[in-house]
């Protein structure tokens, strides 16, 4: 499995706030390029317990990239989606 921030099974200290700890949780991620507006909601991450800042690893942050580039050549310009673990 992958390592670093986002690794949603390794709880870490915010390297943003350095007060909080992260735990796995799930956040809504929107996506905007150009005239495109997506949301991805349910989308899990490490989210800091004391700034909210949120942490995905490569998997995820893969998988998000995938169906942004897939819904924009399907000629979607705005769009609220569950986020899908296999894309």
């Amino acid at each position: 499995m992958a390592s670093g921030p986002g690794h949603a099974e390794e709880p870490m200290q915010c390297p943003v706030c350095r007060h909080g700890e992260t735990r796995p949780g799930a956040v809504t991620v929107p996506l905007e390029r150009g005239d495109v507006l997506l949301v991805f909601r349910e989308v899990p991450a490490l989210v800091c317990e004391n700034c909210g800042e949120a942490f995905h690893d490569e998997a995820v942050t893969a998988a998000l990239l995938k169906q942004a580039e897939q819904a924009t050549a399907a000629g979607v310009e705005i769009d609220v989606r569950r986020f899908a673990v296999a894309a």
